[in-house]
């Protein structure tokens, strides 16, 4: 059965050899078709992550928690009775929630605590608006923020609370344009913090800004979380103004010039909170919402029923996630059928015209003794050598057109096995397939007509 199956094989592949031209045009379709599933998925591959990448930004594993600087909670007619407004005690979202998050939930990759300030920076007569970012090093890995230059806060540097700090690109542009920033001080607010780093600029336009919600990170300012809470302010500390704050705006009335007493015209809510937002990132996409829940549970306790915080999951951006995921599988993979479909159907035209100039072949083949079986799996090993030619060619090309695309046209490009692999057995495929039709009609071909055909 095997040396009949090799002879078969070797009468198709002299067949081949034997109409050079006619299989090379044949392949022709299988070429291109294959080099332009390659090519596809590499620029396609490139371009998904490059958006997934942007998303990332903002972060798709994330459960961002901030507080809520304003709570009321009042019933009017209990308060027209008593005179008096009800409300709840809360310690406010602070770095003990984040230890006790940390400590309980699981699933947790990172937490990053942060806090925010509205400052400005003053450095050779210049003075600039900027934020001054209390954080932890967490949060540069949780960001994919990179090192220009310098060092990251030393572990010393952050359980002292010393006054250093990391820039952004721009403080470098703007404050340091013809000098070497490390090593050197910068007054941000009232204190001055020594430069020992400086981040990789993140490239993000302004659309991006603004539909994103993201600031512009090469203006901030970081300082580690401990030495912000030092050197500049922690909510979390009870000081005589504060007291001095909440004795006025406990007393519902103020006086103005000895006239009639009035309202207080300045209502504007104190923060209490000691951080501005706790970032949660989870290990997996799919525990967002059991790990949400039971911090919300966490922080419901630690913060006695009050519910002075929010707890965002970037559901827009899953869901975001997902669409571009289908998208581009739908486009690729609608491209890879048209291709497919092409290359096929030029294999089996060829073949059937090949089978009619090759009538009288069949026919002595079939009358020397020949099984049918013969003659369509000699037909079968043409289509299938064709396309496995026409395949590794295409593969080749394939791989060039990608590398000349990220080459000249500047857009990203990934060529990965699986879509390798995936070129190759679709050429097969598609050999096999689009090759029983003409070799079952060669097969059926009678001995006796076959020999008189003209």
């Amino acid at each position: 059965m095997s040396e009949r199956v090799l002879a078969n094989f070797y009468i198709a592949f002299e067949a081949v050899i034997a109409n050079k031209m006619r299989s090379i045009l044949t392949a022709l379709g299988i070429i291109f078709g294959v080099a332009a599933v390659i090519a596809m998925l590499a620029i396609g591959n490139g371009a998904q992550q490059e958006i997934l990448e942007q998303i990332k930004l903002v972060g798709v594993n994330n459960i961002v928690i901030e507080p809520i600087i304003e709570q009321k909670e009042e019933n009017l007619s209990e308060s027209a009775a008593s005179g008096k407004e009800k409300k709840k005690f809360s310690p406010g979202l602070s770095l003990k929630d984040a230890e006790a998050i940390s400590d309980i939930v699981p699933a947790i990759q990172r937490l990053s605590p942060e806090i925010v300030l509205d400052t400005y920076i003053i450095k050779n007569g210049i003075r600039r608006s900027a934020k001054l970012v209390g954080v932890e090093p967490n949060y540069f890995d949780l960001t994919s923020f990179e090192l220009a230059k310098g060092n990251m806060f030393s572990e010393q540097q952050l359980i002292k609370g010393s006054p250093v700090c990391i820039i952004g690109k721009s403080i470098q542009t703007k404050f340091f344009p013809t000098e070497n920033p490390i090593g050197k001080s910068i007054k941000c607010g009232p204190n001055w913090l020594t430069i020992i780093g400086i981040l990789e600029e993140r490239m993000i336009s302004e659309s991006s800004i603004t539909k994103l919600g993201i600031r512009d990170f090469n203006m901030d300012v970081y300082t580690p979380i401990k030495s912000f809470l030092i050197r500049y302010e922690n909510r979390d500390l009870v000081t005589k103004s504060m007291l001095e704050a909440a004795n006025n705006s406990s007393r519902g009335r103020m006086f103005f010039g000895g006239g009639e007493p009035e309202e207080a015209s300045s209502t504007t809510p104190v923060n209490y909170h000691q951080i501005d937002k706790l970032v949660v990132q989870v290990a997996n996409t799919e525990l967002l919402n059991p790990v949400a829940e039971i911090i919300s549970r966490v922080l419901e306790r630690r913060h006695l029923n009050v519910v002075d915080y929010q707890i965002t999951i970037p559901e827009l951006l899953l869901k975001q996630q997902q669409r571009t995921n289908q998208i581009f599988n739908f486009v690729l993979g609608a491209i890879a059928g048209i291709s497919l479909l092409v290359g096929g159907i030029g294999i089996m035209n060829i073949m059937l015209a090949s089978v009619l100039e090759r009538i009288k072949e069949i026919g002595l083949r079939l009358s020397l003794g020949a099984k049918k079986q013969d003659i369509i799996l000699q037909f079968l090993f043409e289509a299938v050598m064709i396309s496995i030619t026409g395949g590794l060619i295409g593969i080749v090309l394939g791989v060039v057109l990608a590398i000349l695309v990220s080459q000249f046209a500047e857009i990203p490009t990934i060529i990965t096995f699986a879509s390798v692999l995936l070129s190759f057995g679709v050429a097969a495929t598609v050999g096999l397939i689009f090759g029983i039709t003409p070799a079952k009609r060669a097969a059926s071909q009678d001995p006796i007509t076959s020999l008189r055909y003209e």
